[in-house]
């Protein structure tokens, strides 16, 4: 299908069953598809394995979907500011795969392009590499689950012999992304830090729904310009300009000496 635009949200996310995997984008508060994550809250669907970076805040992104306890297992590199993501962790409510974040970068990118696995220095010595970082407590507090141990293998990498550790690509069932602009094909061009996670969580995904502030007729776009080709994509939903887009942090920089 060229044309692969939906009329609705609901409409692009109604085949998402229960127990489906899915690569999520967004880099904090930036870039998520929020549009996507309310449609896919509205119908129900529970039982997720998500990938992102991280699982939004208790009332934003992912963390809407994680409060309805819709979300069974994560896999991210940072977990710091959700509350009941803390709490679902640590009683065993939710399983967490941990992984570094050029780690997990790469692992999506590697599965969007047909890698099944690379070696990387990251993770070398620690609990990465040698297993028993906690996925899933019991209620006791006691692990239930723990990360394996991952083969390690020694490269003549820049003049000298150093260790790497296998890391296993990622893909998933569905990728959920945002986008500032996008065509009718599916090609995606993303506003600064919501470029972060979004192409490479839409690579990932062996169906794509990228949500667009502003959809255009093929050949708008300029082609140097366009930062996630259509092959990638495979439906798209405009949701507008007037979207609500939330700071996780707002910071006010010091006024200069001698002005209020």
């Amino acid at each position: 299908m060229i044309d692969k635009q939906f009329a609705t949200a609901a409409e692009a996310v109604a085949d998402i069953p229960d127990g489906a995997s899915l690569a999520v984008g967004g880099f904090g508060l930036s870039g998520n598809p929020m549009t996507l994550i309310e449609a896919l809250l509205a119908q129900g669907t529970k039982d997720l394995s998500v990938v992102s970076n991280n699982c939004g805040v208790d009332d934003w992104g992912l963390g809407v979907l994680l409060g309805a306890q819709r979300i069974r297992k994560m896999t991210s590199s940072y977990v710091g500011e959700n509350k009941e993501f803390e709490r679902q962790f640590l009683e065993g409510d939710l399983e967490l795969e941990l992984t570094p974040q050029g780690t997990l970068a790469e692992k999506l990118r590697a599965g969007g392009s047909g890698i099944a696995a690379f070696y990387t220095q990251t993770g070398v010595g620690t609990q990465v590499a040698e297993g028993g970082l906690p996925r899933r407590y019991n209620p006791d507090g006691t692990i239930a689950v723990a990360s394996p141990v991952k083969d390690t293998r020694i490269f003549d990498f820049h003049g000298a012999e150093r260790e790497f550790v296998l890391e296993e690509s990622i893909t998933t069932d569905f990728a959920l992304v945002h986008a500032l602009k996008g065509d009718r094909y599916g090609n995606l061009v993303f506003n600064k830090a919501a470029r972060n996670f979004n192409p490479l969580a839409a690579m990932a995904g062996r169906i794509c729904i990228a949500q667009v502030e502003q959809l255009v007729e093929p050949g708008e776009l300029d082609p140097d310009g366009i930062h996630l080709p259509g092959v990638f994509v495979h439906r798209i939903v405009e949701v507008g300009t007037d979207i609500e887009k939330r700071i996780e942090r707002r910071t006010v920089a010091a006024s200069p000496e001698g002005r209020a």
